[in-house]
């Protein structure tokens, strides 16, 4: 057979059968092999497939809370700005102050300052933000200050119309969002949308400094006095930033 496989083409025809067959054997025989095979490179690609998924799931929460952090610090940032910003058309002094503390509770509006005697804060001393008075040094340690906020239900302060100079009491509610301006009469020339800014009587705060926008006057004829609320110009209950100003005028201790 060797002989005539060599010599002829006569087994040409049955070898190609053989060999056919013989593959299909081979093939046979490999498949379960070949299926185990597979069946755990899909078993490995599943888990990496898993792990990678995890992974990514991680970095896009570390992704977010880094965007939620970057918005945070634009925010701020933008807040900073607008205070500096309000500093420069200020005559007095100014130091900037961050917060680092706000009193528990309802009844008192306190604030505590990073900045304190050792940096020249003294009682008495106004506080800013980039809109209006927001309070006045109540207490000086060496390194902090108390802040007592114009919203306070004991604080009040000296103010004047800014559009026709008429004098007035400006009293906390306990409210961030609004003061009372109390012991006005009917006839007292004031209206809904007049800013009230301080008069600096009393030698505690600067002259001029916005402290409220008069947003209703009430009266009623069985009450001696009118009812005037008026919204804070400061952002009271926002922000951690504050200036501090040195003022010229003497204060009172």
């Amino acid at each position: 057979m060797v002989f005539t496989d060599q010599r002829t083409t006569f087994t040409q025809g049955l070898r190609a059968i053989g060999t056919s067959i013989t593959t299909k054997v081979q093939s046979i025989a490999l498949s379960p092999g070949k299926f185990v095979e597979d069946f755990d490179n899909t078993l490995v690609s599943r888990e990496r497939l898993i792990e990678e998924n995890e992974r990514l799931v991680n970095e896009a929460r570390i992704l977010q809370s880094k965007v939620q952090k970057l918005v945070s610090l634009t925010a701020e940032n933008v807040r900073l700005r607008e205070l500096l910003s309000s500093s420069t058309l200020l005559e007095d002094s100014v130091l900037v102050a961050e917060i680092i503390g706000v009193a528990p509770g309802v009844q008192h509006h306190k604030i505590t300052l990073d900045k304190g005697a050792a940096d020249g804060v003294y009682q008495g001393q106004a506080v800013i933000d980039a809109y209006g008075l927001v309070g006045q040094v109540s207490d000086v340690e060496e390194s902090r200050a108390e802040v007592i906020l114009i919203s306070d239900a004991r604080h009040a302060l000296p103010v004047q119309v800014n559009r026709n100079g008429v004098r007035a009491i400006v009293e906390g509610s306990g409210r961030y969002d609004l003061l009372i301006a109390p012991n006005l009469v009917e006839t007292t020339d004031i209206k809904s949308g007049d800013l009230l800014v301080s008069s600096g009587l009393g030698q505690r705060f600067p002259v001029g400094y916005p402290v409220g926008v008069v947003e209703s006057v009430e009266s009623d004829p069985g009450k001696p006095f009118m009812q005037v609320n008026v919204r804070p110009s400061a952002r009271l209950d926002r922000g951690r930033y504050f200036l501090l100003v040195f003022s010229a005028i003497p204060t009172i201790p």
